[in-house]
């Protein structure tokens, strides 16, 4: 029996629409980066992008549990003295929701070469309205939700 190497031009990659609406950010974020990468293909292969697309509508209504909302900032630095900027999480997820997922799930995956082309594949949205209905996204066949019983 022979070793099966998947080619890049032999990659077929889906699209799926997942819903945050009452999903925990790190629960939801874990697996977003799980279809990413592709590890739920037979054909994973950690040197070729084999991983599909993700649209991820609602942002705004994505949990966090505890008290991270008041205690979970986000902070960056330019690099001159005294330049840190804190921003707790119920302020980024007020005024730019998609930002809090996004920032997760780049967290979530490995620091490569293949991170930027995965980051590209996702697509976050505040409201339940997208601009891919062309792709006819499905939803996964593994919610979120379901992992967590």
């Amino acid at each position: 029996m022979r070793t099966f190497n998947v080619k890049a031009e032999e990659v077929q990659k889906a699209w799926f629409e997942v819903d945050a609406t009452g999903q925990t950010l790190g629960r939801l974020a874990s697996e977003i980066a799980r279809v990413l990468t592709g590890k739920h293909k037979p054909t994973y292969a950690p040197h070729i992008d084999v991983g599909d697309h993700v649209i991820v509508v609602n942002a705004e209504k994505v949990v966090l549990t505890g008290k991270k909302l008041t205690d979970k900032y986000y902070w960056r630095h330019s690099g001159f003295p005294g330049a840190l900027r804190l921003v707790a999480a119920r302020d980024v997820l007020k005024r730019h929701p998609e930002r809090v997922i996004e920032n997760a799930v780049k967290g979530m995956l490995p620091n490569n070469k293949l991170r930027s082309d995965r980051m590209a594949k996702l697509k976050v949205y505040a409201g339940a309205i997208h601009p891919h209905a062309a792709q006819k996204p499905s939803p996964p066949s593994f919610p979120p939700a379901a992992r967590q019983a």
